[in-house]
């Protein structure tokens, strides 16, 4: 019998084994699909510089550099009416391979310059641009700097009223008309049959010159913004084959990209990509204080002593979080407004219009507003709650800084906030996916921030380079690795007695229950209260949630969406003892929002830019990252 006991348990421990194998080799699967992505991409980017470009002619993205075209003359005057003195990286290259007919992709960071690439052609062209952008935001911000410098734009939305529409549509077909850009949303095109109408006509008449689609990976289900809408666009090229198209983003894999040229039914489109990196902008990461009161008094904090009278955003999860936020802030002495979906269309423009002439400082936003935003002057972009995802987060921050002055990126990062951001994404198809990417950005505690947003965009990133613009590379933070396979054994205990007896536990719960607290019957004998501070052990949950030792699982109610935390597709592997999960362990200090550590002469640089700033500490505590 002791002799079957033996060759069971060790039975038992090749099984477990093998399950260990089995997930290491899927997980080399996955990168190898990564790995086979990046090859594609780069094998595409050699063939647009060989493809031919007619019958005998290469294509040369070099030559796209001249100046020497027809119409260049014409640019570069344009460019002294938009105020520049010189095209930043890659506008000329696609301008000029707009302006010769040709479509093209663009994928530049937010502040880039990517509104330029369609603005300008259009004010050098005849006829006019048709713009294509998902927000009411985004084009009243781009109205109100095109009014400005002179150039007839206008846009058509649902509070547009029936004399404006009817005005609009008659500029369409005018040809003294001095309408260079319309701005539309999908929507729009998908379900205005009046309008594709007027499209067609305009087609027909020579008017329709250009069409941009901004936001293009809006288009791809397997974007971070799909919107279904999106996806009829198409039609404008099988109805208009003729007109150039330019996409934009600031965010597209791959992959997205080419889902995007199949939706806009595109062949032999020119792809051009600029680096992700804003070297202006310092990425900082914060842990978010447990009291909504101490939250608001941090943020008021920091933006009195490091941000006075300095223009910012601060983006929240939802409506009620940006109302209950700027009223807070209101209180405190910050001029804050609100700005959300469900807000009045008058009263919308009214808080952008006040922020845009700094009569107001900060915008308090859910994702509603930001994309497309073109305010220079933004020295702030605080996240009271982390994005659904990096694509996101890059793009809300990416509001910051576009002066080319310094500006910071802050984001609070709360254990609860896990929850509520998984409970908005679990429909969506990789949203859980993406999220956890983001999870990681934020326990990542030890890596230049800089390194792990290149590595989401498969670009290749030297630390040197950050030039202490994130708070990893400022602060050198130093770590070690600990082994947290025993508090993820009592954490499976307690999860596994609950699914016995057909209980569900929420994250709350199942720290109560790790904790020794809560109800009785949710505790586990053999489980003594962990000995980890509580904000260690949501960072164990958190760490173990991304690397699959836990999962959510979720309810539905008709008011609500309730996150379960369950056992794991990996949880077997904690079967066989010598199994060890391994998380870093740093030393990190409790930041006062209103000191810096840097050095006087980086203090010098920052009070001259008003902006990059850093915390600094004095209470050390024990932090866990992976």
């Amino acid at each position: 019998m002791a002799d079957t006991a033996e060759i069971l348990q060790e039975l038992d421990s090749i099984e477990n084994e093998l399950k260990a194998v089995g997930l290491q080799i899927s997980d080399l699967q996955e990168r190898q699909k990564e790995l086979n992505a990046s090859k594609d991409r780069l094998q595409k980017k050699l063939k647009q510089c060989t493809k031919d470009a007619g019958p005998s002619k290469k294509l040369d993205l070099q030559s796209f550099t001249k100046q020497d075209f027809p119409w260049s003359k014409k640019v570069q005057k344009a460019l002294g009416m938009f105020k520049l003195s010189a095209f930043r990286p890659l506008q000329l290259e696609t301008i000029n391979i707009t302006m010769s007919g040709r479509d093209v992709f663009l994928i530049m960071p937010t502040g880039g310059g990517k509104s330029l690439c369609y603005q300008l052609p259009a004010g050098c062209s005849e006829g006019f641009t048709l713009v294509i952008a998902p927000l009411i935001s985004l084009m009243e911000d781009q109205l109100m700097s095109l009014e400005k410098l002179g150039i007839s734009a206008a846009t058509i939305n649902a509070s547009s009223s029936k004399e404006h529409v009817k005005s609009v549509q008659n500029a369409m077909l005018d040809k003294t008309s001095d309408m260079k850009l319309l701005y539309v949303t999908p929507e729009k095109i998908a379900k205005s049959k009046m309008f594709m109408s007027k499209l067609e006509k305009a087609y027909h008449a020579g008017r329709l010159t250009r069409i941009a689609v901004d936001e293009v990976h809006c288009c791809s289900q397997w974007g971070h913004d799909f919107r279904p809408d999106y996806k009829v666009l198409g039609i404008l090229k099988r109805q208009f084959p003729s007109v150039p198209l330019i996409g934009l983003t600031a965010t597209a894999t791959n992959s997205v990209l080419k889902d995007c040229e199949e939706i806009l039914c595109l062949k032999d489109t020119i792809t051009l990509s600029a680096s992700f990196n804003r070297p202006n902008l310092y990425y900082e990461v914060r842990l978010k204080p447990s009291s909504t009161e101490d939250f608001t008094e941090d943020i008021v904090k920091l933006i009195n002593k490091r941000y006075k009278d300095q223009s910012g955003i601060i983006y929240c999860f939802s409506q009620k979080d940006s109302e209950y936020v700027s009223v807070n802030l209101q209180k405190m002495g910050i001029k804050a407004k609100p700005y959300h979906a469900n807000m009045e269309a008058t009263e919308k423009s009214s808080v952008h219009k006040e922020w845009t002439e700094n009569k107001l400082q900060v915008v308090v936003a859910t994702v509603a507003f930001g994309m497309g935003i073109d305010k220079p002057n933004v020295r702030f972009v605080i996240h009271h709650t982390m994005s659904k995802s990096m694509e996101n987060y890059y793009q809300e921050s990416g509001r910051a800084g576009r002066d080319d002055r310094n500006a910071d990126c802050i984001l609070y990062c709360g254990f609860v906030d896990i929850f509520k951001v998984s409970s908005m994404v679990v429909m969506e198809n990789v949203g859980q996916q993406k999220l956890y990417q983001m999870v990681s950005y934020c326990q990542d505690a030890t890596r230049c921030r800089r390194v792990l947003i290149a590595k989401h965009f498969d670009e290749v990133w030297d630390t040197k380079h950050c030039n202490k613009m994130c708070d990893q590379c400022r602060h050198n933070p130093s770590s070690e690795s600990v082994d947290v396979a025993d508090h993820c054994r009592d954490l499976l205990q307690i999860l596994q007695q609950a699914q016995q007896m057909d209980e569900k536990l929420t994250p709350l719960k199942t720290i109560d229950s790790w904790m020794g607290k809560g109800a009785a019957k949710h505790r586990v004998l053999c489980v003594p209260p962990s000995s980890l501070p509580r904000l260690e052990m949501e960072m164990v949950i958190a760490h173990l949630l991304v690397q699959q030792y836990l999962r959510q699982d979720f309810s539905f109610t008709p008011y609500a969406t309730i996150s379960y935390i369950k056992l794991g597709p990996k949880a077997d592997l904690l079967k066989n003892e010598k199994h060890k999960i391994m998380m870093q362990m740093k030393k990190f200090t409790s930041v006062d929002p209103v000191k810096s550590s840097m050095d006087s002469k980086t203090q010098s640089a920052h009070a001259s830019t008003q902006g990059g700033g850093g915390g600094g500490g004095e209470q050390e505590k024990m932090m866990y990252c992976h």
